[in-house]
C-alpha cells in the first residue's frame, strides 16, 4: 500500500514538475562514482544502469507472462523510468527504499544531469489498442543510452531528431502486437545509428509461451545480416573510450 501512495504521489509531481522540467539532484551517499557505466540485464526490459554515483532502473515488471520466471527486480535505485503503465513494463508496487518515478514524456533536468522522455505509440494503432510509450534518452557516465520501451511503430523525422544517435540502443524485438518485430528492430536501428545494440522483450525459457505470444530472439539474429553479434552475461561495462569505433554491434546479455 505504501508503494501505491508513493506511485501516485509521484505521478501528480511529476505531472506538475514536466511543465517547469526542474527535479532535485539525485544520488545515494554510497553510490560509487566513476567515469563509465555499468549496465545491468534483469530480464524482458528491465535494466539497472550505475554510473556518476547514481543508480537508475527502466521498465521493472510484475512476474506474469513473459515475465513469470524471471527474479523479481528487487533492486534499491535513485531513480526508475517506466515506458508504460503495463505489468511488464511499469510495475512499481513492492520496489525497495524511496526512488523517484518517471512515466510521463517531457525534458527532466536532476541537477547536471538531463533526461528525455519521448513519447511514441505502444502499438501500430497509433497507440489506440495500448496507448503510449515512452522511450527514455539519457547520457550517465559519459554513455548515451536510448531505451526505446515497447516501442511498436515506425520512428518520425520528429521522434529522431529528440532521440538523436545513442550510443547505447535498447530495443523490443519480439514482435506481437507491442514491440517490434524483428525487421521493425532492423529498421529502427538503421534510423538511430548506435554504437551498441541489446535487443529485449523476446520469449525465453523464463517465460510462460502459452501466455507470452511473441518470438524467441532466434527470429531477430536471423534478420540482423552482417552485423556484428556479442555473447554476454547479465552485465556490461563501457564507456566512451571503449565503444565500438563502427557499428552496430549487437550485444546479446543473459538475464540475472
Amino acid at each position: 500500500m505504501k508503494r501505491r501512495q508513493f506511485f501516485l504521489a509521484a505521478s501528480v509531481g511529476v505531472a506538475a514538475i514536466a511543465g517547469s522540467s526542474l527535479i532535485p539532484q539525485l544520488g545515494k551517499a554510497n553510490a560509487q562514482s566513476s567515469g563509465g557505466l555499468s549496465i545491468k540485464y534483469l530480464g524482458h526490459s528491465c535494466f539497472v544502469f550505475e554510473g556518476d554515483g547514481q543508480e537508475v532502473m527502466v521498465n521493472p515488471f510484475r512476474k506474469i507472462g513473459c515475465t513469470a520466471g524471471y527474479a523479481a527486480p528487487q533492486v534499491d535505485v535513485d531513480l526508475v523510468m517506466i515506458s508504460s503503465r503495463l505489468f511488464d513494463e511499469g510495475y512499481v508496487e513492492g520496489l525497495p527504499g524511496d526512488p523517484r518515478i518517471l512515466f510521463q514524456p517531457g525534458v527532466y533536468d536532476l541537477g547536471a544531469q538531463q533526461i528525455q522522455g519521448i513519447r511514441t505509440d505502444h502499438d501500430r494503432l497509433r497507440g489506440r489498442r495500448f496507448g503510449v510509450n515512452v522511450a527514455w534518452s539519457w547520457i550517465q557516465g559519459g554513455v548515451k543510452v536510448l531505451h526505446l520501451g515497447g516501442a511498436a511503430a515506425p520512428i518520425t523525422v520528429e521522434q529522431k531528431i529528440l532521440m538523436g544517435t545513442p550510443d547505447v540502443l535498447i530495443v523490443p524485438v519480439s514482435g506481437g502486437p507491442k514491440a517490434y518485430t524483428p525487421e521493425e528492430a532492423i529498421a529502427a536501428i538503421n534510423t538511430l545509428n548506435p554504437k551498441i545494440v541489446i535487443p529485449t522483450q523476446y520469449r525465453t525459457a523464463a517465460s510462460d509461451e502459452a501466455t507470452c505470444p511473441v518470438e524467441e530472439l532466434d527470429a531477430f539474429l536471423a534478420a540482423v545480416g552482417g552485423m556484428q553479434v556479442k555473447q554476454g552475461g547479465n552485465q556490461l561495462s563501457l564507456s566512451a573510450g571503449n565503444l565500438p569505433q563502427s557499428g552496430p554491434v549487437i550485444q546479446v546479455m543473459n538475464y540475472a
